[in-house]
């Protein structure tokens, strides 16, 4: 078997260097033969770190090969039948082979070319194979979507679309999260993680959690493993939120939803595929500390738990507490992971998780209020609007499980499923009110909320590949269910006559019931319902011509109930359709266009009490797609316009007439359009590089008050992120350092009465591999320490919160050797 891998022997020096070099073919990226066998010969005697699982012993030697950035040849039956345990530590390329291969009778030698020929130890059974008839094949390395330990900033494929799919050909903008970016640039949470790909934002919603926009609209159902699940329908603002701790990847689709997902939000879909049982004996402990008293420690712990290797575990305990920026503000947030994975026979295979996630904190809830003209206070930002007994607790369980079983080499079966319940309760003091000259203007509150619900959902499908009519077909058919069932309470009080200069932190203790006693507990419940069925054609006309159908039929029903009053609303049979053109331009490039209907269903109400109509509209995207350096590097360029019509927009007009909150009405037709551009992967020789751009208008096309205005006030039109990591060679050789920048242009506040300006905020990282076990990292965020208010739902009154000052973060890591 003959392998083949090059890397550039480039060293961009910059930034911007090194975007030119994606934005060149991908053959002169290409090494030259002189140059390669020089570059080869600098690489054998590098040491650097492996982290390779356990599988056959050609598999681990492909993905060696990659990582080493070297060229190898076998004899095809030199491998056969033989496995790996993988490889962990670190390595020249000598050792590395030498270590892989031992036990196997093997042996590599490297040629003046710097490549590296197998060959069988004389009078070992491996020379004995050879004598076989030899085969020569070339091979890349195998796609797969797990992420971790693979050290790439991309993916060459994804799963949100049924099914492991090649990125290139998903005809829509697609970006995926990897988990080794999540750990270089210290990404813990949700809110990080969205905030740090392209053209998405992470918001601050009414309550603490984040609401996730991407072209201007909200995506309310995020993806656990496929599986679509709502996520922020709650009575009174915003809670939910997520960590990333026990996560492999967090997958990106922007746009219509419709060819990934079916029902959904028109800015797109997010996927979070959690780690699974791992196939080698694994232990990772790690411990931080930074700014703010800012703790915490990881165990991540699994491997094979049978000696056949067919029963793999894992578990993952995570604790994190810190203090704030802002004064008195504390966290304490605890995590613990558990998964098993079995495989039933050669063809069937079996996962299940649970998890637990809990934290207490001492919150600062609905940031700061603003002047009445929407001008900036000029509070410091560590300014606290509480009261000594805000409190907050939050609970989330999880049930995962899911089958997938080959029929055939053809025919793949899968089921995937999540059961989760979900609580947040508070009670705080809150500061709202358009301030004066001299802070005037502010009412205190006392606020007490219950929040629980409880989640179901699955999405199952049967795929497949089919000759007919000449042709070659892919077909999915498939069917995915939802279940939301809440129970929430909120009360509160007023007080009148506050001053933002003179903050009273020692206001009367307050529980629920106290507050209750003033006012009342006002309850209501959501049960939610929604189902369809759906299928999808993949068409090969041509080898460079691949065509994209499908539709969906989908049912949605949801009552929503409070004292006294209850409605139901229901859509039965809804069908949207999608359909999507690639062109394979060459090997590397290829061209898309897709369209795909909208039908979005929506909690929101009238000042009536009536549920909205469902939103309804259609998707236009065209787009270049390209994989370059055997999948290594990714690149995708997209335009795209959005038009609907019925989008909820909250109605100020009727004040607090919906459980003390803003009612909705009806948006008239709205158009998002703009274009994104991204760069991923490893751009040169240990350098990896992630960059997106996105630019995006939104503005009512017609209706009754505000046509010709802007509709998503908290979308940038520009929006900037991009993180490098360079691993430095020779003497620095277990050095790596990285940096990038997140920048957005200026959004406005709620009612569009005040600017919120753009910021850009600068991040640096240095890195040190101690040992083969020990590494060392200090994060730096906001490295200019940078003054600016973070993407949120802005009024006069409140909700104005800063962005986190300059901090810095450092991380002991240990991974012993097996």
């Amino acid at each position: 078997m003959r392998h083949r891998f090059h890397r550039s022997p480039s060293t961009p020096s910059s930034l911007a260097a090194a975007l030119l070099c994606c934005a060149v073919p991908a053959g002169l990226l290409t090494a030259a033969p002189a140059a390669l066998a020089q570059q080869t010969s600098a690489v054998a005697q590098t040491r650097q770190m492996y982290r390779l699982p356990a599988g056959s012993l050609d598999q681990t030697l492909n993905r060696f090969a990659a990582a080493a950035g070297i060229e190898w040849t076998a004899n095809s039956s030199l491998t056969a039948g033989k496995t790996s345990a993988g490889l962990n530590g670190s390595y020249t390329v000598a050792e590395g082979l030498a270590e892989l291969l031992k036990g196997h009778g093997l042996d590599a030698v490297r040629a003046p070319n710097g490549s590296y020929a197998l060959q069988a130890v004389a009078g070992s059974t491996a020379q004995t194979a050879q004598t076989l008839p030899s085969v020569t094949v070339t091979a890349q390395l195998e796609k797969s979507a797990t992420t971790e330990n693979s050290g790439a900033y991309t993916s060459s494929v994804m799963t949100m679309g049924r099914g492991e799919q090649a990125m290139k050909e998903i005809p829509q903008s697609v970006s995926v999260l990897t988990r080794q970016r999540m750990d270089d640039q210290g990404i813990t949470d949700l809110r990080q993680a969205v905030n740090n790909v392209t053209g998405v934002v992470g918001a601050q919603g009414v309550g603490p959690g984040l609401v996730v926009f991407s072209r201007g609209f909200q995506i309310d159902q995020w993806q656990y493993d496929g599986v679509p699940m709502p996520r922020n329908t709650y009575a009174l603002g915003n809670w939910a939120s997520e960590g990333m701790a026990f996560y492999d990847r967090m997958e990106v689709l922007r746009g219509a939803s419709g060819l990934l997902q079916g029902t959904g939000s028109p800015g797109g879909a997010v996927n979070l595929v959690r780690k699974r049982g791992q196939a080698e004996r694994t232990i990772t402990l790690t411990g931080k500390a930074g700014s703010w008293d800012h703790l915490g420690a990881q165990l991540d712990a699994g491997g094979p738990l049978n000696a056949e290797g067919t029963l793999r575990g894992r578990v993952l305990l995570d604790e994190d507490r810190s203090h704030s920026y802002i004064d008195s503000v504390w966290s304490r947030a605890h995590t613990q992971y558990a998964a098993l994975d079995y495989d039933l026979s050669s063809a069937t295979t079996i996962g299940l998780g649970v998890s637990h996630a809990s934290s207490r904190s001492r919150p600062q809830m609905i940031g700061l209020p603003r002047h009445a003209d929407g001008g900036d206070i000029g509070l410091p930002r560590s300014t606290y609007t509480g009261a000594w007994w805000n409190r907050s607790q939050n609970e989330q369980s999880n049930l995962f499980f899911d089958l997938e079983h080959r029929l055939n080499e053809r025919w793949t079966y899968k089921f995937a499923g999540i059961a989760m319940r979900e609580s947040n309760a508070s009670v705080h003091q809150r500061m709202a009110g358009a301030v004066d000259a001299k802070g005037n203007g502010v009412d205190y509150a006392n606020f007490a909320v219950d929040f629980s619900s409880r989640k179901r959902g699955f999405d199952t499908y049967l795929r497949g590949q089919i000759d007919a009519l000449a042709l070659q077909h892919e077909l999915i058919v498939g069917a995915n269910y939802s279940q939301f069932n809440s129970d929430d309470a909120y009360t509160r009080t007023w007080e009148e006559g506050g001053n933002i200069l003179n903050i009273r932190h020692d206001r009367p203790w307050q529980d629920f019931n106290s507050i209750a006693k003033l006012d009342r507990a006002r309850t209501s419940t959501y049960d939610t319902e929604q189902k369809g069925v759906y299928s999808a054609l993949r068409t090969k006309f041509s080898p460079a011509l691949t065509a994209v159908v499908g539709g969906r039929l989908s049912w949605f029903k949801e009552t929503y109930a409070a004292p006294g009053s209850s409605e139901t609303k229901s859509e039965s049979g809804k069908f949207t359709g999608y359909a999507g053109l690639v062109h394979a331009l060459n090997k590397d490039w290829s061209a898309y266009a897709s369209y795909a209907d909208i039908f979005e269903p929506q909690a929101e109400r009238n000042v009536a009490g009536h549920t909205l109509d469902a939103v309804t509209g259609r998707n236009y995207e065209l787009g270049v797609k390209g994989e370059l350096l055997q999948g290594r590097l990714n690149t995708s360029f997209a335009v795209f316009r959005y038009d609907h019509s019925g989008r909820a927009v909250q109605d100020t007009d009727a004040g607090f007439a919906c459980d003390g909150w803003y009612c909705s009405r009806a948006s008239g037709k709205v158009r998002s359009q703009g274009g994104e551009a991204e760069v991923s992967g490893e751009v040169a020789r240990g350098l990896q590089l992630f960059a997106g751009y996105a630019y995006t208008t939104t503005k009512y096309l017609s209706d009754p008050e505000n046509e010709g205005q802007i509709f998503s006030t908290w979308a940038p039109k520009h929006m900037l992120r991009v993180w490098a990591d360079y691993k430095l060679t020779g003497a620095l050789r277990n050095v790596s350092v990285g940096g990038g920048v997140n920048t957005q242009s200026n959004t406005l506040g709620f009612g569009r009465t005040f600017n919120v300006p753009g910021f850009s905020t600068w991040g640096a990282r240095l890195a040190y591999q101690v040992t083969p076990e020990v590494s060392l990292a200090l994060n730096v965020n906001n490295v200019f320490d940078k003054r600016y208010y973070i993407p949120a739902y802005s009024t006069t009154a409140s909700n104005n919160h800063y962005g986190e000052p300059r901090s810095a973060m450092l991380t002991l890591k240990y991974t012993p050797r097996r």
